[in-house]
């Protein structure tokens, strides 16, 4: 019994032996593992880490990019800022000498134009480095007819105000806007400033200066304003002229007379066919003074081209979709035109239903521009889709509520229309 217990016991002290052998062997066989050293970091230059840009010092980069800074004692830096956005460090990639990192995707609250190093002792060391930011785009404006003293919304992304560095838009005329409501990285909401003409506003950021891809008050190739100002024509001509007004249901107009529908829409698809209400036609007659709409602007590549009007709907409209028909001679001269290209099925339209998918239908506060490309002009009066418009459909012009693609819910919409027109892409 005592022979065996002897026997247990040298047999636990060589496992033990074993053990602490291979501790002692695995210290031995990581001579290179991480460790955090002390120090105070110091950073020579900085470069992008992509092997083609190697060569090239810099002094800031971009949200995302990958940098690699060159200095000494930097495996003493334990957390690393750019501005107040802390950035993620890998000890894979981390020296002495250099440090990897990639600059944090989140935009700073308060640029500084600095990284901040915190070391093991938690000392703060700064390095003078700036997170580049795009240029501020400007996409849209809500309603680019505005009169001066209106409130509008401009949306794009990084649109960025800082105290230190405030936001600055400046209408066509340089006139610049000092009313600002909201601000936000993508959206801005501000009022009109007096003196404001019509052409292109600049928006200007702590990272650069970028001109709107839209026109203000964009007169250049205007199809119908019911005004009959410069070359728009001052109605529609055909079976139905459309009905016109300069006030109904508390709608304020842009600058005369508009275009409005107003009548019962019954919900499903197709349901309702109301000429008399919901729509109105041009179909050329160019010996009365009537001309192809072709003939008032550049309809050769209409992918490069955008149509755009002004719709405001006071009361709730949320059924049948807003059918745009451009015709070509083949479909409408005065003296032959008919309607059957309205439920030709395959002939392509655009197809505009604002009210699909909201939980209580589609109302405006006060006017919205509308854009719908020309490349979206392709689809049947039920939303199957077609081949797009070419350059021979631009002679007349049908606007419709009719049909569409989605069942709706019965409803008495009122829905205003003003400065159709076609606007170059850019």
């Amino acid at each position: 019994m005592k022979f065996r217990i002897n026997i247990f016991g040298y047999v636990l002290i060589s496992i033990l032996a074993l053990l602490l052998s291979f501790a002692f062997q695995s210290c031995e066989d990581q001579p290179y593992k991480y460790k955090i050293a002390s120090g105070t970091p110091t950073i020579y230059y900085a470069r992008l880490s992509r092997v083609s840009s190697r060569d090239s010092l810099i002094t800031g980069a971009y949200m995302g990019q990958y940098v690699t800074f060159v200095g000494k004692n930097l495996r003493s830096i334990t957390k690393m800022y750019f501005n107040d956005q802390e950035a993620t460090l890998n000890s894979s990639f981390i020296t002495s000498n250099t440090l990897i990192v990639e600059v944090p995707t989140t935009l700073s609250s308060n640029p500084t134009d600095s990284i901040y190093m915190v070391n093991n002792d938690g000392d703060t060391t700064a390095y003078a480095f700036k997170v580049l930011v795009p240029d501020p785009v400007v996409s849209a404006l809500s309603n680019e007819y505005a009169a001066d003293g209106d409130t509008v919304t401009l949306t794009g992304d990084y649109l960025l105000n800082y105290t230190s560095s405030p936001l600055k838009i400046t209408m066509a005329g340089n006139v610049s806007v000092t009313n600002f409501i909201s601000y936000s990285k993508t959206a801005v909401k501000f009022v009109v400033p007096t003196g404001s003409q019509k052409g292109y506003l600049t928006v200007t950021s702590k990272y650069g200066k970028s001109q709107s891809t839209f026109y203000f008050r964009d007169d250049r190739y205007v199809l119908f304003d019911w005004d009959g100002n410069g070359k728009a024509l001052a109605s529609g001509h055909g079976w139905r002229n459309g009905k016109t007004t300069t006030s109904i249901d508390g709608v304020k107009s842009l600058d005369g007379n508009f275009l409005y529908f107003k009548g019962s829409l019954d919900a499903g698809i197709g349901a309702t066919w109301d000429e008399d209400d919901f729509s109105f036609d041009y179909w050329p007659d160019p010996t009365n003074g009537y001309p192809d709409l072709s003939t008032l602007f550049d309809a050769s590549t209409p992918s490069n081209l955008d149509l755009k009007f002004e719709v405001n709907v006071p009361n709730v409209w949320d059924a049948a979709a807003l059918q745009i028909i451009f015709t070509g001679d083949s479909e409408v001269t005065y003296s032959t035109a008919n309607n059957n290209y309205i439920s030709n099925t395959s002939y392509p339209r655009a197809l505009w239903t604002p009210w699909y998918g909201t939980t209580s239908g589609y109302t405006t506060s006060g006017w919205t521009t509308v854009t719908i490309p020309l490349s979206d002009f392709k689809y049947g009066p039920d939303g199957s889709t077609l081949s797009a418009l070419t350059a021979g459909h631009f002679t007349g012009l049908t606007f419709f509520v009719y049909k569409g693609a989605y069942a709706g819910t019965a409803c008495t919409p009122t829905i205003c229309i003003d400065n159709i027109r076609i606007a170059p892409i850019e």
